[in-house]
């Protein structure tokens, strides 16, 4: 039996593969660090703070609307041929400026290149604003406003990703409370490397549907039973935790607690090259590590589409598949 995939946790920028950057990087002629790049010409970072430098780093290389097409489409098309169906990607209109690219035009040029793909392949997705959270305050709010700015049909969400180490959700309630008022999808990163206390702020102050990532909620009972009431979903990324030291293996993972406390779930593969994983790996390494059958991994992509940020025929139409 085939397992249709679903993904909500993507990045677009970390989705581009360190081929893809290097061929942006010459035609763009931008000078990568050298030190971005291990032996075999993966990417090299050793910590979660190191990650995100070499992420920004790497995201120098994106520098036009074509850019934005190429990565777009490869990430789509590559995913759709191992079994995406649907897939959301965070979008960063604060690195498409760090490169000179108006938001609308990135935009414009990620939905061609989504266009195609579905085209050749009829997978769906759609398109998350995102702030970064290291950026501050001010650019948080600026990143909310371009969506009532320049609305496009396929961004229908909006999140807050980057170092959760800084400030506190309260502090960036105003860009959540403008994206809420565009009519956009709420999710936010917490409970990653910080604690439930990370994840139990995010709700509190920011009010989402959704939280990215969100394992550390495990050690706290009394927030796992407000997720399970509230039907709040995890975008669950366990290759991404391993490598950034939250977890050591798959199975150390807290996918079945979370489970069997009644908390919704998704699987994501967060920014898949520099994880070493992609979503169809996602699904096969969860299914392993839980014994968990065909019937149930289903249940994930179902609970997926359900939570997606997307259009009520769409959902009609991916729940038809699943």
């Amino acid at each position: 039996m085939s397992i249709p995939l679903v993904d909500l946790h993507c990045h677009i920028e970390g989705a581009a593969p360190p081929d893809l950057i290097r061929e942006l990087a010459t035609r763009n002629q931008v000078r990568l660090p050298n030190d971005i790049f291990d032996a075999d010409g993966h990417y090299c970072w050793t910590d979660f703070q190191h990650f995100l430098g070499a992420y920004d780093a790497v995201c120098a290389a994106i520098c036009t609307p074509q850019d934005y097409y190429d990565l777009t489409y490869r990430y789509y098309s590559n995913a759709a041929a191992q079994g995406l169906i649907y897939g959301e990607v965070f979008i960063s209109a604060d690195h498409g400026a760090n490169g000179g690219i108006d938001y609308p035009d990135m935009v414009q040029a990620m939905a061609e290149g989504l266009g195609k793909a579905r085209e050749e392949s009829g997978v769906q997705g759609r398109f998350i604003l995102t702030a970064i959270r290291h950026y501050g305050i001010e650019k948080c709010e600026a990143t909310a406003r371009q969506a009532h700015r320049h609305p496009h049909e396929l961004v229908t969400g909006f999140g807050m990703a980057g170092d959760e180490t800084t400030g506190q959700p309260a502090d960036y309630t105003r860009a959540f409370d403008i994206a809420r008022d565009a009519e956009l999808g709420l999710t936010v990163h917490a409970g990653e490397v910080c604690g439930a206390h990370s994840v139990r702020n995010a709700l509190e102050a920011l009010r989402p549907s959704r939280i990215g990532h969100g394992v550390q909620a495990v050690t706290d009972d009394d927030l796992l039973r407000r997720l399970a009431g509230e039907g709040v979903v995890l975008e669950v990324c366990p290759g991404s935790n391993i490598k950034v030291g939250v977890y050591e293996a798959y199975a150390q993972s807290p996918i079945k607690r979370l489970q069997d406390a009644g908390v919704k779930l998704a699987l994501g593969a967060d920014d898949p090259p520099y994880f070493h994983t992609d979503i169809a790996n996602e699904y096969a390494q969860v299914q392993r590590a839980f014994a968990f059958s065909d019937d149930d991994m289903r249940a994930i992509s179902r609970t997926a589409i359900e939570a997606a940020f997307c259009d009520d025929q769409t959902k009609a139409e991916l729940l038809g598949e699943a």
